[in-house]
């Protein structure tokens, strides 16, 4: 079975709102990915490269530390990660492993912005999107650290 890329963005949570013409011109920018159960996607403290759409299976947002490894925040369809791609220069500040056989869509950081760039308006709604996921992403790092030291937020 082939994924249609154009149909699986129209569909995903991240892009509600977004004009039809501009998720069709980020579904030229998108490939799709598979990955197995544990399988490393994001490595933190490596360049981050890519922007990935989850469209089945699920991923564990991890934060590693020397001697443990935390999960964060565990991610499903619908949901995205990698946004630290969407900055110039920028480390992954999160490792992010596969939970089960998972497909994403994938697009590259730096088309992904040189396409935010081009068309302000469609940068603008990306980037008010990617603000939200890092907020979320925030707070469940917030709430993670509370629970481990007993604090009830």
């Amino acid at each position: 079975m082939t994924l249609d890329v154009a149909a699986a963005l129209r569909a995903h949570a991240f892009m509600e709102g977004l004009p039809s013409s501009q998720v069709n011109a980020l579904a030229q920018l998108a490939s799709p990915v598979t990955f197995a159960d544990d399988d490393l996607v994001l490595v933190d403290g490596q360049r981050s490269s890519a922007f990935y759409f989850l469209v089945s299976g699920s991923v564990a947002v991890e934060l590693r530390a020397r001697g443990y490894v935390v999960c964060v925040q565990a991610l499903t369809a619908g949901q995205v990660f990698g946004w630290s791609a969407l900055l110039n220069d920028q480390d992954t500040l999160f490792q992010v492993r596969a939970r089960e056989l998972t497909t994403a869509l994938r697009i590259d950081g730096d088309a992904l912005r040189e396409a935010c760039h081009a068309d302000p308006q469609f940068g603008l709604g990306v980037m008010e999107r990617v603000l939200q996921v890092v907020a979320r992403r925030v707070r469940a790092t917030e709430q993670r650290f509370a629970e481990m030291c007993g604090v009830r937020l």
